[in-house]
């Protein structure tokens, strides 16, 4: 038996097809994984530093603000279809599942009209356009967000499920599992720890409230983790304080990260979600506000609504509205375990072998 993943174009996308690639390898090392991404995707950085078959397609996107650059596509198509036609049939899957992006959508469809039984895997409340495209002739959908569930039109034989996004799961927790990691970073245990993420790119709105925090001694009775984004980490890092502030493009492994802190601020893309209620994080979420279809904030207001997230959009954050609303969670000690205790019971740190479980039942051929 074989399953092949498509997705990516983000890894928001990507990571997901991994992690249940890696799921799929560990409960049934007899069923072959396979991947498929986009040329011009991140994956194509990433797929060649992972153990499993893969293939790189010249699939791009859909524009939605520069329309002009879609005009390319019809010369594209032939070459799109070719490459996925072939690989197709010369991979012969007996199930296709799409993790969504770019990088999905003409393999899900292939798969579709040609018969092979095919799995969606929905990310955000909000499903982005493949998910919807593709949705009637799915046999599974799995939701990393219920709320998902009321914007798609599944197909009369569509199972719908609701398992929570695939992640790495973290490891269970040991005594001293925190202080270790804060030794880690030279941090002292005593105090208070934040860390602040904007995606493995960064986010400029992040650091730079960070940045004004500091300046106005805002957040110096905590220890900071922040991750400043690879391109941005040379331009703040004259922000460092030995054993309070930390800077760095980006914290790998992230788990070091995540033991560490006792609030998360961060972006609102649904792998980060999923993975701050796997860790039962208390956090800050500042949703991207020209994500597609305003994802991030409709992920934002689910977890809010559930008392598992406090949100702060983009343009009330400030160096000052950053301080105040840390120094609000850090004075209020049963808020935090409210909310740590809803992202906790949102978690899903199981999803991916949940997902997979789910796939093998499908009939094949």
């Amino acid at each position: 038996m074989k399953i092949l993943f498509a997705g990516g174009g983000t890894g928001g996308h990507l990571m997901p097809a991994l992690a249940l690639a890696q799921a799929l390898r560990d409960a049934r090392p007899d069923v072959e994984p396979v991947l498929a991404g986009a040329l011009r995707g991140i994956e194509a950085d990433i797929l060649p530093r992972h153990p499993f078959r893969h293939y790189l397609l010249p699939i791009e996107p859909l524009y939605r603000h520069q329309w002009w650059r879609n005009l390319r596509w019809p010369l594209l198509a032939w070459r799109v279809w070719r490459s996925v036609d072939r690989m197709l049939r010369l991979e012969r899957p007996d199930v296709v599942v799409g993790t969504g992006g770019y990088a999905a959508g003409p393999v899900v469809w292939r798969a579709q009209r040609l018969g092979i039984p095919t799995a969606l895997q929905e990310q955000n409340a909000i499903p982005g356009l493949t998910t919807r495209w593709l949705a009637h002739r799915a046999r599974q959908i799995h939701l990393g967000f219920p709320e998902a569930a009321s914007r798609l039109r599944p197909g009369p034989h569509t199972e719908v499920f609701a398992l929570g996004n695939p992640i790495r799961p973290p490891a269970a927790a040991e005594p001293g599992d925190r202080a270790a990691a804060l030794a880690g970073f030279g941090l002292d245990a005593v105090r208070a720890t934040v860390l602040v993420f904007g995606g493995s790119q960064g986010a400029r709105v992040l650091n730079y409230a960070v940045a004004g925090a500091l300046e106005h001694r805002g957040l110096e009775h905590v220890n900071v983790l922040w991750g400043t984004g690879p391109a941005h980490a040379s331009t703040f890092a004259r922000y460092a304080v030995n054993g309070r502030v930390v800077v760095q493009g980006f914290f790998d492994p992230m788990a070091r990260a995540y033991r560490a802190a006792d609030i998360v601020v961060c972006r609102a893309g649904a792998m980060t979600t999923a993975e701050l209620c796997a860790w039962g994080k208390v956090s800050v979420l500042v949703p991207l506000a020209h994500a597609a279809a305003d994802h991030q904030l409709y992920n934002a207001r689910a977890l809010e609504a559930g008392g598992a997230a406090v949100v702060l959009t983009e343009d009330k954050v400030s160096g000052r509205t950053l301080a105040a609303c840390v120094d609000e969670l850090l004075r209020d000690a049963p808020r935090r375990h409210a909310l740590a205790a809803a992202a906790g019971e949102r978690g899903r740190p199981s999803a991916a072998a949940d997902i997979v479980s789910r796939l093998l039942t499908l009939p094949v051929d």
